[in-house]
């Protein structure tokens, strides 16, 4: 899963990247509502955590308004019909201040100051929403993927993943029956600032398949030969892959 965090204080930015990612997230960092804006338009993301408050960034100092207010970029991204969700952070917590909040898209709203573990969690439960169609786990061939816990076992056992092993298994079994493609693995398990040299993923996908294979007589990620690699939508809940 990839999530796009504006927040302007360096500090506080830094502390969220290392949390996000310490639960396996790939995260790309904005201080500047412009540049936020940008990135959730120019990519496709599965979470948003925006500053209510945030330096403008825009190139006219008469656009300050529409790009220095949280509220606005959520508005203004919606109106794009750009539905990602969004959890609103800001120091504003009045019942006026909420309400203005969600009603202009946010799907959660957070007051500062606040515990990482209660940010990680309403991530966690963003991303579980029925509109996403994302289950905490998912059972296939004998292994069970935890969403929850960045666990996957088998038999009841842990099977070792690497962070990145982990995502690319995610999303591939989140797209299960599809074709996807390099561009987008790389897109939501890698964060924007990611060097990835062109057999990146081919090295990860093959390690990946090693330990699977570890447990399970074949493979269940396939080689689309020129387009990419699929999981096919169905799976029996034991057996071989």
């Amino acid at each position: 899963m990839r999530i796009l965090v504006l927040e302007d204080e360096p500090k506080l930015a830094r502390s969220l990247r290392r949390a996000l990612e310490s639960e396996g997230y790939a995260v790309d960092v904005e201080h500047t509502g412009f540049d936020a804006l940008a990135a959730a338009q120019a990519s496709t993301y599965d979470a948003l955590l925006v500053d209510r408050m945030v330096p403008s960034g825009a190139p006219s100092p008469q656009d300050d308004a529409l790009f220095s207010d949280g509220v606005q970029i959520i508005k203004t991204l919606r109106s794009k019909g750009i539905m990602t969700p969004a959890i609103l952070v800001t120091a504003l917590g009045t019942l006026d201040d909420k309400t203005t909040g969600l009603d202009a898209g946010a799907d959660d709203y957070l007051v500062k100051p606040f515990a990482v573990d209660e940010l990680l969690a309403r991530v966690r439960a963003l991303l579980r929403r029925p509109s996403r169609a994302v289950q905490p786990q998912i059972t296939f061939a004998g292994f069970t993927l935890d969403q929850n816990q960045r666990q996957l076992q088998f038999a009841g056992k842990p099977v070792s993943l690497t962070s990145k092993e982990f995502g690319l298994l995610e999303y591939l079994l989140l797209r299960r029956g599809q074709v996807v493609s390099k561009e987008q693995l790389a897109e939501h398990v890698w964060d924007f600032d990611a060097t990835i040299l062109p057999n990146t993923i081919e090295v990860h996908i093959k390690q990946l398949r090693k330990k699977l294979a570890q447990h399970a007589k074949e493979n269940i990620i396939t080689t689309v030969r020129g387009f990419g690699y699929k999981i096919e939508a169905q799976l029996p809940e034991e057996g071989t892959l």
